[in-house]
């Protein structure tokens, strides 16, 4: 069993940049890959990016070059590091956890998942 809980959320300006992080307890962090995913009202949850155990990372398109995904196994956390932010980046944030196997993270299900933390863009 894996706990995740997410911080850092908050409102900013369009061009600001922000930071959620996730906080794990339970297993052995270091063995399972991380996974961080959006959802913005009324539409479906969408993955946004991860971070394997080797420290492999994966991006959406949307976020590609704007966004930096970064784990410290010492202190079993995970951090979304989010610049340029835009209007379309509003939504909430969620990280995820599986066993990592080695395969593609854009793809598949997570088994752990923390309670989220809303991130509004506006001016």
């Amino acid at each position: 069993q894996v706990q995740l809980v997410e911080s850092g959320g908050g409102l900013v300006q369009p061009g600001d940049s922000l930071s959620v992080s996730c906080a794990a307890r339970g297993r052995l962090f270091s063995n399972y890959a991380v996974g961080w995913f959006r959802q913005a009202p009324g539409k479906q949850r969408e993955f946004v990016a991860a971070v394997s155990w080797s420290d492999k990372t994966y991006y959406a398109d949307s976020v590609m070059g704007r966004f930096i995904v970064s784990r410290d196994n010492a202190k079993n956390t995970a951090t979304l590091q989010m610049f340029s932010l835009r209007f379309e980046d509003t939504a909430v944030y969620y990280c995820a956890a599986r066993r990592d196997y080695g395969l593609d993270l854009r793809y598949g299900d997570y088994n752990y998942w923390g309670q989220g933390t809303q991130v509004t863009v506006s001016s």
